[in-house]
């Protein structure tokens, strides 16, 4: 009789463990999956980039110091391979780079009408609302896996196997000024 329950108990522990072991390597894989989405999006926003800056020099090529700024912030983020905190500094950069050029084009009413800046600012804002989207379901996707991670019992499965908390990818408080709008004034 005690040996079947003892049998019984390490049965159920055993499932227990696989179940919360396969629980974790799940949710570790669609934070990877979440992180992939959002390097996707930033590649295809890091390709508009260059485009958008040619078009943006024909029409103000004694701006160089903008579309400069712009360059150096893709290549900076383009290059940065490291934690989501520090790509999103660079991403930050880069959106403050970004609006200070569309900020710029207010200044050339040419530009604002040429049909090729009108698509490339489209897309580029569709890119954008595509990261946001992805960055939401990473942090929520890397909010899941912290909570499998830390939350009693399966903090006691999650150690032992070497899981992880996940970073989310924010952007802190001095890169979210740069999004704020840019004053027009007349």
């Amino acid at each position: 009789m005690t040996t079947t329950i003892i049998i019984a108990v390490a049965v159920v522990l055993g499932l227990y463990v696989a179940a919360t072991y396969n629980k974790l390597i799940g949710l570790r894989n669609r934070v990877q999956e979440a992180w992939s989405d959002i390097d996707v999006q930033m590649k295809r926003r890091y390709d508009l980039i260059p485009t958008l800056v040619e078009t943006v020099k024909g029409y103000a090529s004694h701006e160089k110091q903008t579309l400069e700024s712009v360059i150096n912030a893709r290549n900076v983020a383009l290059a940065d391979k490291g934690s989501p905190a520090h790509q999103a500094q660079s991403e930050g950069l880069l959106g403050g780079a970004l609006k200070n050029l569309f900020a710029l084009a207010e200044s050339y009413p040419d530009l604002k009408a040429n049909t090729n800046f009108l698509d490339l600012q489209r897309q580029l804002s569709e890119v954008e609302g595509t990261i946001e989207k992805a960055r939401r379901y990473y942090n929520g996707s890397a909010r899941d896996m912290n909570n499998a991670v830390q939350q009693f019992p399966s903090n006691l499965i999650a150690r032992p196997f070497g899981f992880s908390t996940a970073e989310f990818f924010e952007i802190d408080a001095a890169q979210s000024a740069a999004r704020e709008p840019v004053p027009v004034k007349f």
